[in-house]
């Protein structure tokens, strides 16, 4: 530890000391720094243990500087005190805030190899463009959907909003598309399989000779109506028909309605399959659609053979010993 320095101890060898006239005699009595410097003290300064600075120098004050000596060392052992005290204190804290970055440090890593949330290589972070591209019509179709065989629903409906324009020429039927409210099945899905089944050219639009259109409002020629069993039954009982045994769809030729068993419409039937419900789903179309337009009911003649759309495909392909194949169009090989 450097000691002061020259020109600060030379200030005190001037004869007019400033800090001596304003030091009193009384004020070195008090002076806890007083007693340590003073050699005429009672307590010999190498015998205090608690002073930081060592034993003061053996030996009477210089001779010929009398009480500003005295002044002097005082102030200069306070100086050197107060110096020590800082640097010891500053060693202190610099050593418990060592301790505390270290332990800081040490509980950093460890909460780095506990939590790889911390960390930014155990982070998963997408790639651009990662997001999942929505569905397409046809991977809608190929789904099943939850709805339940016994379900019966508000009987409240609404209308699917917007229009589909006819795309030919031929004798064109306007019609609306209603969905029972609280099925959570897709209406624009529903509205639109009924579009492009309707307007196909194997299906009534064959070779020009019909075309349909979907509108919102006003008064169509019928309204297709997605519904749930319960509510499908009441519509189709209006009718004198029953389509609780096998859980079907029907034409309520009383009403305004073609009503579309959203329990088969969601489900399908075992006839088909799972996968094969997107032509079910066309053929549940077609042959509902068809008894508006005046067919009934028809089987096929010869094994093997496709299933005419009038045929009551969603309960049965085979009857008499003769196997048919399913088939949702009225004109197939178109």
């Amino acid at each position: 530890m450097p000691g002061p320095r020259q020109d600060y101890l030379d200030a005190f060898d001037e004869e007019d000391d400033v800090f001596a006239p304003r030091t009193p005699a009384s004020a070195h009595a008090a002076d806890a720094y007083a007693s340590v410097a003073d050699g005429n003290a009672g307590t010999p300064a190498d015998s205090r243990s608690g002073d930081p600075g060592g034993a003061a120098p053996p030996g009477a004050p210089t001779p010929g500087r009398g009480g500003k000596g005295r002044a002097f060392t005082g102030i200069a052992a306070a100086a050197v005190t107060t110096v020590l005290a800082v640097i010891v204190a500053g060693q202190v804290a610099d050593g418990q805030g060592g301790a505390d970055v270290q332990s800081q440090s040490a509980t950093d890593r460890a909460r780095d190899v506990r939590d790889p949330a911390s960390r930014a290589a155990g982070r998963v972070t997408p790639a651009p463009g990662a997001r999942l591209a929505p569905l397409t019509y046809e991977a809608k179709m190929e789904r099943t959907y939850p709805l339940g065989a016994t379900l019966k629903g508000s009987g409240r409906f609404d209308a699917v909003p917007g229009i589909a324009k006819a795309p030919g020429a031929g004798q064109k039927f306007t019609y609306r598309v209603d969905v029972e409210q609280g099925l959570g099945l897709d209406a624009e899905l529903f509205a639109e399989a009924v579009q492009k089944t309707l307007n196909d050219q194997r299906s009534w639009a064959h070779n020009g000779a019909r075309t349909f259109e979907r509108i919102h409002s006003g008064r169509p020629d019928f309204v297709i109506t997605l519904a749930s069993p319960g509510t499908t039954a009441d519509w189709c009982a209006k009718s004198g028909l029953d389509t609780t045994v096998d859980n079907v769809s029907c034409d309520s030729a009383a009403t305004e309605r073609v009503m579309i068993n959203a329990y088969r419409w969601a489900q399908g039937s075992e006839t088909y399959g799972d996968g094969n419900i997107h032509a079910y789903r066309q053929m549940l179309i077609n042959h509902e659609v068809g008894h508006r337009l005046g067919y009934g009911h028809v089987t096929c003649d010869k094994d093997g053979d496709l299933a005419p759309v009038m045929q009551q495909q969603t309960k049965f392909l085979d009857h008499d010993g003769i196997h048919c194949r399913a088939n949702p169009w009225p004109y197939p090989r178109s």
